[in-house]
């Protein structure tokens, strides 16, 4: 039972970590991008995009967070592997992986899902599943 455990957890850290670093952060970064671009134009025309920067600077810090606890969570997920002993790996990573990065990198990604545009962001919105057939 407790190979099953460690064996999922295992498997949420490396989808984490993929969806993280191959999607969610590259859409974030195109659209934030495209915000750059917008309040350089407002600027150009000497319009205030005070409010446009101050989401480009919101986007920036939660796509940092994320890159930052992801990195994180995979080096911790390495040495977790390393243990020998069954319990003490199922221990650990119930504390220094799930329940020190899950939540954390959770929070960061579900403020950019409310922040990044429906058009560009690729995934399915929580709102969005509701819906679904």
């Amino acid at each position: 039972m407790l190979e099953n455990c460690i064996m999922k957890v295992q498997i949420e850290v490396r989808i984490i970590g993929d969806l993280a670093l191959n999607h969610i952060i590259p859409t974030a970064i195109i659209y934030q991008n495209k915000l750059i671009q917008n309040a350089n134009g407002l600027k150009g025309l000497d319009i205030n995009a005070e409010d446009i920067i101050e989401i480009i600077q919101d986007l920036s810090n939660h796509i940092n967070m994320i890159k930052k606890l992801t990195n994180e969570m995979v080096e911790e997920r390495k040495k977790v592997n390393k243990m020998e002993d069954s319990i003490t790996r199922a221990i650990a990573y119930c504390d220094q992986v799930k329940t020190k990065y899950f939540d954390q990198i959770r929070y960061s990604v579900d403020k950019l899902e409310l922040l990044v545009d429906d058009e560009d962001w690729l995934l399915v919105k929580y709102r969005e599943l509701l819906f679904l057939r």
